[in-house]
């Protein structure tokens, strides 16, 4: 368990959830490290609350599939692995293409401003070397298409995998080799979006996507290798 873990408050919400968003963040950021055991008594002190939140939260948490139930051990962090990483990205493959292909003809031209700063915000974040702001103006650039799209049933979507693709996206963001190649195709992504060419929207789209996972499985492999 890590020393700087700390109870994330919210006063408008149950003392439960400010728990499970606590435990959630650091899981997706990798405070929490897959295969960690989550001990109920130990996070309830470290985090100044009972036992009953703690567990409700890592009940809550199975759900989602960020924690698993191992028999004798009790909870632990959910491992990532190749097959639940295909899962996740091969369904927002399609999204994000289709969400590139709907947003060349739907974006506004203040939507099209905000995605040129968002790149642009992104590209400084990169110059920090702060993987948490890293993550969030990716998302945030990601969310100005998604939005541009119009369409709440696609943005319902993809916000019901918006966690879990989060847990991924931190572990790419993490491989600082790779920051360039996401420069790049940010710009080319938003380019393809202003001048409406629907097919290299859509194929930068997925190359982004399949960049991400050829990344994330070259590291699980090296973590195997290692052990």
């Amino acid at each position: 368990m890590q020393d700087n873990l700390r109870l994330k408050t919210d006063d408008d919400l149950p003392l439960r959830d400010e728990v499970f968003n606590t435990l959630r963040q650091a899981i997706l950021t990798g405070e929490l490290k897959p295969g960690e055991r989550l001990m109920e008594i130990h996070l309830a002190n470290r985090l100044g609350v009972s036992r009953t939140p703690v567990r409700e939260a890592i009940r809550m948490l199975e759900l989602e599939g960020l924690v698993t139930m191992i028999p004798r051990r009790g909870a632990e962090v959910a491992q990532i692995t190749e097959q639940s990483l295909k899962d996740v990205l091969e369904v927002r493959r399609c999204l994000d293409a289709l969400c590139a292909e709907l947003a060349c003809d739907r974006i506004s031209a203040e939507q099209l401003s905000q995605l040129h700063d968002a790149c642009g915000a992104f590209e400084k974040a990169v110059q920090t070397g702060d993987a948490k702001d890293i993550a969030q103006k990716d998302v945030q650039l990601h969310d100005i298409i998604l939005e541009a799209t119009g369409n709440r049933r696609l943005m319902q979507i993809v916000n019901n995998l918006a966690e879990q693709m989060y847990r991924y996206r931190f572990e790419y963001i993490k491989d600082y080799t790779m920051h360039g190649r996401l420069i790049e195709e940010h710009r080319q992504l938003y380019t393809a979006i202003r001048d409406k060419d629907k097919e290299t929207a859509r194929n930068t789209a997925m190359l982004h996507i399949d960049n991400q996972m050829t990344s994330i499985a070259r590291q699980l492999n090296l973590d195997r290798a290692l052990k």
